[in-house]
């Protein structure tokens, strides 16, 4: 990566190339079991766009459960949860800021 600095450029060798590439993932509850799947791809980095159409159409319950799980795990790893409109949450791991 090049910065400008001092009226010349100078080349910076990033030190963990995943630091530039946060992975951002699409992916839909539609039982509780998918939280698993969900959690584990936040506690891998990913930031998570989780559809929960299918499960609250289903059994709302069952998606409160499943909403709350991934809250606790993203909580207890520093990162974030957010409701986007009826349909859609966004899970972030702690190196990303979801801004409301």
């Amino acid at each position: 990566m090049k910065i400008f600095g001092e009226g010349e450029y100078m080349e910076i060798e990033a030190e963990d190339e995943r630091l530039h590439k946060i992975p951002i993932q699409v992916d839909k509850i539609s039982e509780y079991a998918d939280s698993d799947r969900i959690q584990r791809k936040v506690r891998e980095g990913a930031i998570m766009l989780v559809k929960v159409r299918e499960l609250k159409d289903k059994n709302i319950n069952e998606l409160k459960r499943a909403v709350e799980r991934i809250r606790r795990t993203t909580e207890a790893i520093g990162g974030e949860i957010v409701g986007a409109g009826d349909d859609w949450i966004i899970v972030s791991p702690s190196i990303a800021k979801i801004m409301r």
